[in-house]
């Protein structure tokens, strides 16, 4: 069961694509999309990869970070991102920490979820019915955007 809306996000420190460390904290003020993915480069997470890219300056005029999570590695995440010119980055959450702890596990990959955490660290919306296709868009519409 996916944490609640209202509760504080986990703080978390991962690498990204790049090999840089990223973590909550860096984007106190912003609000945060993190989607959790089961695999790079497989049919559903590229499309939901390729809306959040096709839709980020939507995203970036109203001050919001896209982040995409999953259990694949740096070299995996760069393949990924250089196929299909993803402009945001993913987390490499190898070890499965960020999974478990934002309770997405499925049994060895992450579950398709999506959590949004204001600039103050609350969540302030969960998805677990993500629509691969369009869901840069339907988180906007959530948000009221």
């Amino acid at each position: 069961m996916p944490l609640a809306v209202g509760t504080d996000a986990p703080a978390f420190t991962v690498k990204d694509t790049n090999g840089n460390t990223v973590s909550l904290s860096d984007f106190a003020g912003k609000t945060v999309v993190l989607y959790f993915y089961p695999k790079d480069d497989t049919p559903g997470c590229t499309k939901q990869a390729c809306s959040f890219r096709d839709a980020q300056a939507e995203y970036q005029g109203k001050d919001i970070v896209v982040l995409g999570v999953s259990a694949d590695d740096e070299v995996s995440h760069q393949a990924f991102t250089q196929k299909f010119n993803l402009n945001f980055p993913l987390l490499a959450d190898t070890d499965k920490t960020l999974i478990q702890t934002y309770d997405v596990d499925g049994g060895g990959y992450a579950k398709r979820v999506t959590y949004v955490i204001d600039g103050d660290g609350k969540i302030i919306h969960v998805d677990g019915n993500v629509n691969t296709s369009n869901h840069a868009s339907d988180i906007l519409a959530a948000l009221g955007l």
